[in-house]
């Protein structure tokens, strides 16, 4: 089969690879027919390449068909279509019960002290090959995958696998409630989305913050309010001044590693993605070398007593918190992966309809042939032409 494949710092390739086959009695294989790149997927491209070995198929947004399963998976079939979520469970652990999969300690990576396995996600996350292929084999199936109707495209349900119930969760983990005032840093797939459930769950008003002109016009056509950060010298300030001096109630931090920061931590982030792969490990294991400007944009943002969602990803384990401002606010934060089943139900039948609530239809901007895949990291890491969301046909 084919498959988009990492092959150094910013290099990946499409190589003709093995085709999976049924390993375990819980496995199935699914035939991709649409899969998405992530915005996680620019942190393997550029900075966590230490923990990546070339020729790992990268990829965990994906859907298919059904093409065969393992004595154990009985409730999909060949033919079923599919969307598979990112992180890998097994639905009957002690976490799962409590609706943490994303903290599955069937598959969690134990030797690196990490959660649940992820697709496509380097060795910190067990090293599972991705889908961005043709093929997919899918471990745990006997749980994992979500069967979704006909009667729309793929794009409909594909982001189920992540950007949808990702984004439900970082809205959920904000606490909002009906009425309240929530602040979404970042206008990424995930942050378009976190805004628009923010609407969709009750909120009074939503504010998001970005500089790149198509990602704030694309949230303003989908009835969110938006603060050009390169046009205003204070963020937190204008947030205030929109909210009678207090603050969001809610902020949802949908940017993580890509924000600006301090030229040292820039700088940082680099150099650790260019050293040799133990000393890489250890740089990003030891020191914080994650940029910190949109969690110090949602630090000062929230209001006295207000929650923080942090959804977007961050790399570093000593990244400086400013502890007493946090602690004297009496701010609640909130983080972490997205459970993904815990949320399918509440957001399956927003999609299963003529309608588009959470306006869904409007969130890919390129749909490219895997073949061309390469080009379409390159393209979505500049935000070139537009770029918001790629979904790549195998």
């Amino acid at each position: 089969m084919r498959a988009l494949t990492w092959q150094g710092t910013g290099k990946v390739s499409v190589e003709t690879v093995p085709d999976p086959t049924i390993q375990e009695p819980t496995d199935a294989i699914v035939r991709m027919t649409s899969t998405a790149i992530c915005g996680s997927d620019l942190h393997l491209y550029d900075v966590l390449g230490m923990y990546i070995d070339p020729g790992d198929i990268l990829g965990h947004e994906p859907m298919g068909v059904v093409e065969a399963v393992g004595s154990a998976v009985t409730h999909i079939k060949p033919g079923d279509r599919v969307v598979i979520p990112f992180n890998i469970s097994c639905g009957h652990c002690w976490m799962c019960r409590k609706g943490f999969f994303a903290q599955c300690e069937t598959t969690q990576v134990k030797g690196h002290g990490k959660g649940a396995s992820l697709f496509g996600y380097t060795k910190l996350y067990g090293q599972v090959p991705g889908g961005q292929a043709e093929l997919l084999r899918v471990p745990q199936a006997q749980f994992g995958p979500i069967k979704v109707p006909d009667g729309h495209p793929d794009e409909r349900y594909l982001f189920l696998s992540d950007v949808l119930t990702t984004s439900w969760q970082a809205v959920r983990y904000a606490d909002v409630e009906p009425g309240d005032t929530v602040l979404v840093t970042g206008l990424g797939p995930i942050g378009q989305m976190c805004a628009r459930i923010a609407r969709h769950l009750g909120a009074g008003r939503v504010i998001a913050v970005d500089d790149v002109p198509e990602r704030l016009a694309m949230a303003e056509r989908n009835g969110i309010e938006v603060i050009d950060y390169s046009k205003v010298e204070d963020v937190p300030e204008a947030v205030r001044e929109m909210t009678a001096g207090r603050g969001a109630d809610g902020v949802v931090e949908a940017v993580g590693m890509e924000a600006h920061g301090t030229p040292f931590q820039a700088a940082a982030m680099k150099a650790a993605g260019m050293l040799p792969d133990p000393l890489a490990r250890k740089a990003t294991e030891t020191f914080g070398v994650d940029r910190m400007g949109a969690l110090r944009t949602a630090f000062d943002a929230v209001r006295r007593a207000g929650t923080i969602s942090i959804i977007g990803v961050y790399g570093g384990e000593a990244d400086p918190f400013p502890m007493m401002e946090l602690f004297d606010k009496g701010v609640t934060l909130r983080m972490g992966q997205a459970h993904v089943k815990r949320w399918v139900d509440d957001i399956m039948p927003l999609l299963t309809g003529d309608d588009d609530p959470l306006g869904v239809d409007d969130l890919v901007t390129h749909r490219v042939p895997l073949e061309e895949a390469p080009g379409a990291y390159d393209m979505f890491k500049e935000k070139r032409d537009g770029c918001i969301k790629v979904v790549l046909k195998p």
